[in-house]
């Protein structure tokens, strides 16, 4: 079963065709479940057909039995750590990162906007600032260990913007 959690539930495939099903109606698509099988995910039912990642559209029943919900939307395990790190919640200060809220990535970690900062000066970094990312520390250009710039080892910096479920994908 799917929460809201951040943890990764496993989907329950159930016998369908009668019994505990008849009269079911599937969360996807509206309709009946007549299906010889049928998904149980996030406290409702599904057609194994509809229950589907939000992003990449695969069929969560044959592709995994784990799927993840957050900010509405459900996700194969792949999306969901594409958009939100490995975690759910930001590599500096821990916490939940909403759904809707933007974030700054560097290499493969993810930050609220304001815990996108230099570990030495602690300004915070905005879209277009140079930074270095070294042993999983963010540096501002002028805080590299080691001395100054150099080519070829900073990353210009750019926002990912979760705005909605349309623009995620």
């Amino acid at each position: 079963m799917v929460n809201s959690r951040v943890e990764a539930p496993a989907v329950a495939v159930m016998g369908g065709g009668g019994g505990a099903a008849a009269g079911r109606s599937c969360a996807g698509c509206g309709g009946r479940i007549a299906d010889r099988f049928l998904l149980f995910s996030m406290e409702r039912y599904w057609h194994t057909r509809c229950l589907k990642c939000s992003c990449c559209h695969a069929q969560l029943g044959e592709y995994s039995s784990i799927c993840y919900s957050k900010g509405g939307m459900i996700l194969c395990k792949n999306d969901y750590i594409r958009l939100f790190g490995h975690s759910g919640a930001c590599s500096a200060c821990g916490q939940s990162i909403p759904a809707s809220e933007m974030v700054m990535r560097a290499q493969g970690s993810v930050y609220h906007l304001k815990c996108f900062t230099c570990a030495t000066c602690r300004n915070r970094l905005v879209p277009g600032d140079r930074f270095h990312y070294i042993n999983g520390t963010i540096f501002c250009e002028h805080d590299r260990p080691g001395g100054g710039l150099l080519s070829g080892h900073s990353a210009p910096l750019q926002p990912n913007g979760i705005m909605s479920d349309q623009k995620v994908c």
